[in-house]
Formats: structure tokens, sequence, C-alpha cells
């Protein structure tokens, strides 16, 4: 988006909120009963994007932590705002900076590590994950499989990679958002055959840029999981079967 100026007219994008949404989303679809155990990670702290995705997530997630359904396992900050539904920049900042990834493998994977290792085993057992993309997600997914105290676990993910579609195929990640570019395009395209013809284009949001708040049409994201990867990815052509083993 450009910011600071009103010589914008349309924003064509997806939604980030939504993305964080969709995340938590699937978790909390796959939650049973109450108590069940909940590890929040995220973005960088100096990227934000990552607050968007935390947003998202956090406005789809507190509710099931209000009432109990989750219980969060690794972050004081997280802990002690967990009565607020909506949290300013500065509160979600306070929990970025225990639980951020700064997108980085290995960070993410020492992170879990350690938050693993303190934990005791009744803070484990059947565990659910927000991870903040594919990156972070398998490496958190192999720190949480080495642990003998997980019996199972719910991770999310972003950016439908190839090794996390694999990691997916085979059981290994729950589930990633995938944000199609060919929508992206073909949204633009929309809108400018609007302004082409005289018409303004459909606006759903909008996104203020320090100036002016621009319309928008959020493209939409797609939930991938095991049982719609092979419809998602191969049969809509994103990717080639050739990519994968184990499909269905």
């Amino acid at each position: 988006l450009i910011r600071e100026t009103e010589a914008v007219d349309y924003y064509v994008t997806f939604d980030s909120i939504a993305v964080g949404g969709a995340q938590a989303q699937y978790l909390v679809d796959k939650a049973t009963g109450s108590g069940n155990p909940l590890y929040l990670y995220a973005g960088a702290a100096t990227d934000n994007n990552a607050f968007l995705f935390f947003e998202g997530a956090w406005n789809v997630l507190q509710p099931k932590i209000a009432d109990g359904t989750f219980v969060i396992k690794n972050s004081s900050q997280a802990v002690a705002l967990q009565g607020k539904s909506t949290l300013t920049r500065d509160e979600m900042s306070k929990i970025i900076g225990q639980v951020t990834t700064n997108w980085d493998f290995t960070v993410a994977k020492n992170l879990s590590e350690a938050n693993l290792t303190i934990a005791p085993a009744a803070d484990k057992g059947n565990v659910f994950i927000l991870a903040p993309n594919d990156g972070t997600s398998r490496a958190i997914a192999d720190a949480f499989a080495d642990d003998t105290d997980v019996k199972s676990y719910v991770i999310s993910g972003q950016d439908a990679e190839i090794p996390s579609v694999q990691y997916i195929i085979d059981g290994k990640q729950s589930m990633t958002v995938l944000k199609d570019v060919r929508t992206l395009v073909s949204d633009a395209i929309a809108a400018a055959v609007a302004y082409i013809n005289g018409k303004t284009p459909e606006k759903t949001h909008t996104y203020n840029n320090g100036k002016i708040d621009v319309p928008a049409k959020p493209s939409v994201v797609v939930t991938v999981d095991k049982s719609n990867v092979k419809a998602a990815l191969i049969d809509s052509g994103y990717y080639d079967a050739s990519e994968f083993t184990g499909l269905q």
C-alpha cells in the first residue's frame, strides 16, 4: 500500500488479518473439550504483517481462550492479556516479543525447543500450535514431534510452500493458507477493466494509508489441509503432482 498520499484509487491485496484468522479457525475447528494446550508463535517484531497475522489469529482464538477451550502455555504476556478481545499494537508487541520467530527456521526451532524444555508433561499431550508461516511451521513441528510427551499436535502454516505441502501429505503439518497469486492478478485485472469502462471496482474493505481510506476488495485466501490438498494445489494447476510423493 502506497502510504501518505491521496493519489491512490484502489488497493489489490490479500487480507493479512484474514490469513491469521484462517490459521486460528483451523485450530478452533480441530479442538474438542477444554484445557487444550496452546502454543503461540509469530513472525518478526519489526514486520507489520506479523502484527496483522497475529491480530487476525487473536480475534478468533481469544474467545476460545476465554471460554477455556485453549490454555496458553508459552507466553506470560498473552496470559496477562487473554481477557481482552481487542489488543492495542503495544499489547501485541509485548506478546510478539516473547514468541517471535523472526521468520527464521533456526530461531523458530530453538524457541519451540526452549518452550518444550521448561514445559511440564501436563502442558503437552495433545497440543495446538499457531505458527505464522510454512518455514517456521516445519521447524516448530519437528521440535514438537521429537518431544515424547507430545501425543499429537495441530499446527498452522502459510504460503503453501512445496516442502510444507509434502509435510501436510505426510501428516507432519496440519494446514497452510494458500495465497494464490493468480487470484490476485485476476482481481487486479478486474479492477483495471472497471476503471477503463468508467465504473468503480467492487469495495468490501478500506485500508488507511495515513492520508485516506483506500477502497479494496481483498483477494480470497484458501485453507489447505490433507483433505483438499490435491484439489486446491494439483487439480487447480498451482503445482504439478510430480513435485510430491504420497498424493492420494
